[in-house]
């Protein structure tokens, strides 16, 4: 591995992790994590309802807090850090994004499914218009052969994204399809790249691992492993391995292990872990933040909540279309119960 080469680390739990606390975060809780990671000189930090811009509703999950007035915490409580927001073109709209850089946004991830970059030029030109760092978020990769996340990610970058990510939604890659997509990027695209894991098949931190020694540069992390399904790569661990490889990331060590055990922490009711039903999603390629949703529909029916989860990998069900978990958990119910409709 290049140890001459930095790395970019975009600290995710103030997004990612919003599905884990079924979008629970308060400012006060947001103030301090964003402080204290921009004290530990952690470049980027991500911050809106899980599904982005605008998700929060019934079918995605209700915030306890607007996620305008997080945005603007976070913002006013960092130095030097620059705050991120996710779009999903579809559920964010371009007032929401405008909103956000006033109120201080840097960076704009504006996210579709790995074949449907084409819905996202209309939001990169205003991210590029608004003085946002622009970032093509590639999402559910692994459901998609590598000639077309390389095509979707030429469209990205023709749009203007300054990087383009490989994402691992439902931590469903294995290390080496993880190197062939991101070398096959690298020697595609003339932008950054970037690499954004889950952990639901224990391999969030080989698969960032593999990305960066395939020439990605920008990694994602979630501190104390705080995202959705099992998390994602733990920013902690990651900085201090790569700081074992003589990786730069500029990140101080110590203060994120404080911060993982002293602020984040508590802020998760049950330590993220490689549940039974996490490791299902990665075995069955299903979005991470459906976890909670397939839990909450298999309880109402009385199934068990694998089965919906392994039924939404068969179809094939990607982000965007939570409402059909219930109609799967409803099916595999009456099926159970021998009920003909």
């Amino acid at each position: 591995m290049d140890s001459t080469r930095d790395v970019i680390i975009t600290e995710v739990a103030l997004r990612d992790g919003s599905h884990a606390v079924g979008h629970q975060f308060t400012v006060d809780q947001v103030t301090k994590v964003a402080k204290a990671l921009d004290e530990a000189n952690v470049p980027y930090i991500e911050v809106t309802h899980g599904d982005g811009l605008g998700g929060s509703s019934l079918q995605y999950g209700l915030s306890l807090t607007n996620e305008m007035e997080l945005i603007e915490a976070a913002a006013s409580s960092v130095k030097r850090a620059k705050i991120s927001v996710l779009l999903l073109p579809g559920i964010g709209t371009m007032p929401e994004l405008k909103e956000a850089a006033r109120l201080g946004a840097k960076m704009a991830r504006v996210a579709t499914h790995v074949t449907e970059a084409d819905v996202a030029p209309q939001h990169i030109a205003l991210a590029k218009d608004l003085g946002l760092e622009t970032v093509g978020f590639l999402m559910m990769s692994h459901m998609a052969p590598t000639a077309k996340l390389v095509e979707q990610a030429k469209l990205m970058e023709s749009y203007g994204a300054d990087t383009v990510y490989v994402v691992d939604s439902a931590g469903a890659l294995l290390p080496h399809e993880v190197k062939e997509r991101i070398r096959a990027l690298k020697n595609s695209l003339s932008v950054q790249i970037g690499f954004h894991g889950h952990n639901n098949l224990s391999l969030a931190m080989a698969n960032s691992l593999a990305a960066i020694e395939e020439g990605a540069t920008r990694i994602d992390g979630s501190i104390r492993c705080l995202g959705a399904g099992a998390g994602n790569t733990q920013t902690e661990v990651l900085v201090t391995v790569l700081e074992k490889l003589g990786i730069n990331t500029g990140i101080d060590i110590y203060k994120m292990m404080d911060i993982a055990e002293d602020l984040v922490a508590p802020i998760l009711e049950k330590p993220q872990e490689i549940t039974k039903d996490s490791l299902v999603l990665g075995y069955a390629g299903v979005y991470s933040s459906f976890l909670l949703h397939a839990q909450r529909a298999a309880k109402r029916f009385g199934i068990d909540s694998r089965d919906v989860l392994i039924e939404l990998g068969k179809q094939n069900v990607v982000g965007g279309q939570e409402d059909m978990i219930v109609d799967v958990a409803a099916e595999i119910s009456r099926k159970k119960l021998g009920v003909r409709v």
